[in-house]
């Protein structure tokens, strides 16, 4: 009878063992545009895969830092887009990423920006103030994002595919998604989350874990 009780137990420890290595070892999808290149090395075809990446861009953020594609170098991050006087969804986003925050703030390998898609009102030192209300520190890794009109549309839209425009329409005049982007090392695109769901959310924080214990 003890001798099946420890069998049971052996198993079972292979078997958690097991779930973790399964945990450890997957991969995220990488999302956006894939294009393929063959070349002809030594009459031999290779194909290449080339995958979306982030192009460049350049803001301001709450302490008048220039941030770009550079600024986010080799680090893991999360995007999203907001604007201060939404009436909507952004309070909910801001105080889900507030978690987010919370978590890896102390991480220099990780970053937030967050951009704003009414450039015109939030100005430098309206941003600083939005991010002092929130309880975020001076210089430290959660950027809010300021700049032009047209340049925070076409980055939302053109290059993480989440939606970001004027509309007359909408509350408080802009249209926007809840989208929290996760964007690895090389710029790549790896997570749409919704920001105003706590199990999305949750779910984005355990990819952040993979991505910072992994290269690719």
């Amino acid at each position: 009878m003890k001798k099946r009780h420890l069998y049971l137990l052996i198993a079972l420890l292979f078997a958690g063992l097991g779930a973790c290595r399964d945990k450890e070892n997957r991969k995220l999808p990488i999302m956006g545009h894939t294009q393929f290149q063959q070349k002809n090395i030594g009459g031999k075809i290779t194909t290449d895969t080339i995958y979306h990446t982030i192009e460049n861009f350049v803001f301001f953020d709450q302490d008048s830092n220039r941030v770009s594609r550079q600024t986010v170098e080799g680090k893991v991050y999360v995007a999203d887009f907001f604007f201060s006087t939404c009436p909507s969804i952004c309070p909910v986003m801001a105080t889900q990423m507030l978690r987010v925050y919370e978590r890896y703030k102390e991480n220099k390998d990780f970053m937030i920006l967050s951009h704003s898609i009414d450039p015109e009102y939030d100005t430098v030192g309206l941003l600083k103030d939005y991010a002092q209300r929130l309880g975020v520190e001076e210089n430290g890794n959660w950027r809010f994002l300021t700049g032009t009109e047209t340049d925070v549309y076409e980055l939302g839209e053109g290059q993480y595919f989440a939606t970001a425009q004027p509309d007359a329409t909408a509350p408080g005049g802009f249209l926007h998604s809840g989208a929290f982007l996760l964007i690895d090392r090389k710029g790549r695109i790896r997570g749409h989350y919704d920001g105003t769901k706590p199990e999305e959310v949750d779910k984005m924080m355990k990819d952040i874990d993979l991505l910072l214990r992994k290269e690719d």
